[in-house]
This record gives structure tokens, sequence and C-alpha cells, in this order.
């Protein structure tokens, strides 16, 4: 994602850091390099000259503060004016149990112990429909208990499409096939929900476009009867700086709480679209990041700048962990971080990790962001993959104690597997070398989440 935006700025920083000297004429190229990255990624010119005017200022006219050097305090002006052009002053917006938990200017909360209603907006294309059942999926697994209501009256096959993805989260859509009262299905659907026990309500409605008066009459209509409590315009990332002139449309007609952006793998549009929603005062909550159900993650200014500089978001592999730990099973976890965990333990362990994805794991650690190649991803998932055979040629006493592989043991699974030997060698040493980590760990789950996944 931004692969052209994430080299050009570490192209940038790399004359910083390397240089001997910090000047005026470094600052000015340092400037250059950022204008170019950012235009290039089609962010707004106005707001480029701003970022690199501010940038350059701040790097001639501040005194780094005591400890830090004059290269690491620029590194950090440009970090802080790169959240700053996603619409933020501090930290991301969240969504948990206790409510939309921000910056100054949401304008709703998840209230406990009574139904929320979310309307979810989206232009022809953005893949609004695929993002209600994505947005499902995810209040679902941080604890909530989620209707959905499809009110898209429109195209042909969305309440079939919406269904179906619902169906795989075993969250109910109500919908009506034989309407084309958006509004009024919308108003059937909270009260077919509001006798049953829900934290949230979804509405999806019919993707529409800023000329059509008619459609954004409709949204307007339903605004009004759905009262809802927070507003979710979804965005096509590709279709860069007219993001603008759409969300400023959507946000007259039902007041805009958050964007989601979607489609952004792939495009050198995608700066375009981050500045361009920010800049309508509603800040990117969501971003999709890939074509599964669970490919939606919470949008971090600071991580995602981090992950563009090189300088990685920890708090986002923290956030991985923990959804690890959530999916395990206790006891599991248990025989785990003491230590005692058995092969097909360890079987579990990778398939969690492979759910992850090793490239979240390495753009998500400092230090370590670009620095491993594509072959080298493709050569760890390509033993993960051997091992998995490997495990499922084995007994289940062989599972709970590989103890007991020997020679004639290896050779039958080694058959059974169609590896060589060797491989099943270096699945049992990588399995004992992982459970003697955990034993002398003793819990410390950042270090073995590292070792586990083989980085450092």
């Amino acid at each position: 994602m931004f692969d052209n935006l994430r080299d050009g700025l570490r192209s940038a920083l790399k004359k910083i850091v390397g240089a001997s000297d910090i000047n005026e004429e470094l600052i000015d190229s340092l400037c250059k390099d950022v204008q170019r990255a950012l235009l290039q990624s089609d962010v707004n010119v106005r707001l480029v000259l701003t970022i690199t005017k501010n940038l350059k200022e701040r790097a001639m006219q501040e005194q780094p503060p005591k400890g830090l050097s004059r290269k690491d305090h620029i590194v950090t002006i440009l970090y802080g004016e790169l959240a700053k052009m996603l619409g933020y002053s501090g930290e991301i917006a969240t969504i948990d149990k206790k409510g939309v938990d921000d910056d100054p200017g949401a304008t709703a909360s998840f209230q406990p112990g009574r139904q929320n209603v979310v309307l979810m907006l989206g232009i022809q294309g953005s893949g609004k429909t695929t993002v209600t059942g994505k947005m499902s999926r995810w209040l679902t697994k941080h604890g909530y208990r989620v209707g959905v209501v499809g009110a898209d009256t429109w195209r042909p096959g969305a309440l079939t499409q919406l269904k179906m993805n619902c169906a795989k989260i075993n969250v109910e859509v109500y919908g009506d096939e034989n309407s084309k009262d958006a509004v009024a299905i919308a108003k059937r659907g909270l009260e077919h929900f509001n006798p049953q026990n829900l934290d949230v309500v979804i509405i999806d409605t019919a993707g529409r476009h800023k000329e059509e008066a008619g459609l954004l009459q409709e949204m307007n209509d339903m605004y009004k009867v759905a009262t809802p409590d927070l507003v979710l315009l979804v965005i096509d990332g590709t279709i860069g700086q007219q993001a603008f002139s759409q969300a400023e449309a959507f946000h007259k007609a039902a007041p805009v709480g958050g964007i989601i952006l979607t489609k952004l793998d792939g495009t050198a549009k995608g700066g375009g679209a981050l500045a361009a929603s920010a800049a309508t005062g509603a800040k990117v909550m969501f971003i999709g990041t890939g074509e599964r159900i669970d490919d939606l993650e919470q949008f971090s200014p600071t991580g995602f700048v981090g992950r563009l500089l090189g300088m990685g978001d920890i708090k986002a592999l923290l956030e991985m962990a923990k959804g690890l730990e959530m999916q395990a099973d206790e006891n599991q976890a248990k025989r785990v971080l003491s230590g005692k965990m058995t092969i097909e333990d360890f079987y579990a362990q990778m398939e969690q990790v492979s759910k992850i994805g090793f490239r979240n794991v390495i753009d998500n650690m400092p230090g370590l962001s670009g620095m491993v190649k594509e072959d080298q991803l493709d050569a760890m998932q390509e033993r993960m993959e051997k091992w998995r055979f490997i495990i499922q040629s084995m007994t289940k006493e062989e599972k709970k104690d590989p103890d007991l592989v020997n020679e004639a043991r290896r050779k039958r699974i080694a058959r059974g597997a169609g590896m060589a030997e060797g491989e099943i060698k270096h699945l049992i040493q990588q399995y004992n070398n992982s459970k003697t980590m955990m034993k002398q760990s003793k819990g410390r789950q950042m270090q073995g989440l590292m070792r586990r996944f083989g980085i450092g």
C-alpha cells in the first residue's frame, strides 16, 4: 500500500540521516523530495506546499528538545506534519465498548444499554455493501451484538450480497426485495430489531453520486427517520482528490461522523483520498486492506505515517497479538506461555500467524519495515505450508510428543507428506527452539511473538 509514497519519503529521510551537517541547503533538498513524493501520490498542491513550508520553518527555527539530536528533531517534525495532513492533532478516533474516544469533533458515541444506529453511505462502486459486512465482522469481534438492515433498493443483488456476507459471521439481515421505498425499509428494519438485545444496527444504503439530487434527498430523508448515532461514508481510494467534493456533498445531506477508505492497494491516488477526506472535518476511521471479510482495520494516522517513514507501528502489532490471544484456546495459551506446548499447539500458532500474514508483521515492526524482501516472505510462507503437511502426516502420539519421531517414523512421515526428511528435522528443531524460548521468556509475549515469527 502506498509503495511509491513510502519509498519517496524514505529516500528523502536518508539525506538527513546520512548528512554530516544540517544546513539550509540540505533542508531545501529534503522539502523538494517530500513535495515530489506527495504530489506523485495525488496530494493537493496547496496542502503539499503548506506541509513543506512548515517543515522548513520549523527545521530552521526550532531548537531540538534536550536529549534529541537535530536530525531526529527534523524527522519528528516531518512525522507530525504528515499526521496533521490527515486532519489529526492527536490520537486516532477509536470505537470501543465505551463509545467513540477521539479528538474533539467526533459527532456520535456508542452508548451502552441501548441500540446504536450506524448509517452507511457511499459513492457508487466504493464497495459500501462489502464494507458493511466487514464492519459487522469488526464490531462482533470487539464484543458488539449487531444487526443489519439492507436498504439499497437500486442495485440488483445488493440485498443478496449483503445476506451472503453476513451469513458467514452469523449476523441477521433485514430487507424487503419487493419494496423500492428505501426509507420505509430502514424504518421497518429498525422496528424489527428494536425488541432484540443488540448493541448496534447498521443500515446499508444505495450507492450514489453528488450530482444525483434524488438519491441525496432520499439519503437526507433516511437520516431524519433513522436518527443515526454515527454516519460512516465509504470512499473509493482510487478517486484521489475527487474525494473532497464527494464527501462535502454527502456531509451536507447527512453529517458524516467518520470515513472508511477502500481500494487503497495499488493506487497512486491514495494520498489524495486520505488528505481530501480528512479535510472535510470527518476523520478517517477505517481502511479496507484486502478482499476478505476480516480485511478492515482501524486507521491510525500516527501508525500510518510511522510505517511510511519506516519507523514502524508497535501499537498495531500489539493489537494483532491481542487478536491472536482472543482467538486462542485458553488452555492452549497457558501451555504455550509456560513452554509446555505440544506440536499441535505449535501448529495452531502457525495457523494464527498465517491469518495475520508475514507482511503485516514485518511492516509493523520498527526497523524491519521494508527491510525484508518479498522472495524472503514467500520462502517463509512456503516453509509454513510444508510444515502443515508434515504435521498432518503425524500420528496423535507424535503430535503430542515429537521426541517419539525416530528415523523410521521420520521416513514414514516424509513419505506421507511428500517432503524430504530434512524438513521434518527442521520442523522439530524449530518447535523445540520455540518451546525453549517460551520457557525462558516467562510470558514476555512481545519477545515471544517476534521470535515465533522468525524475527530477530
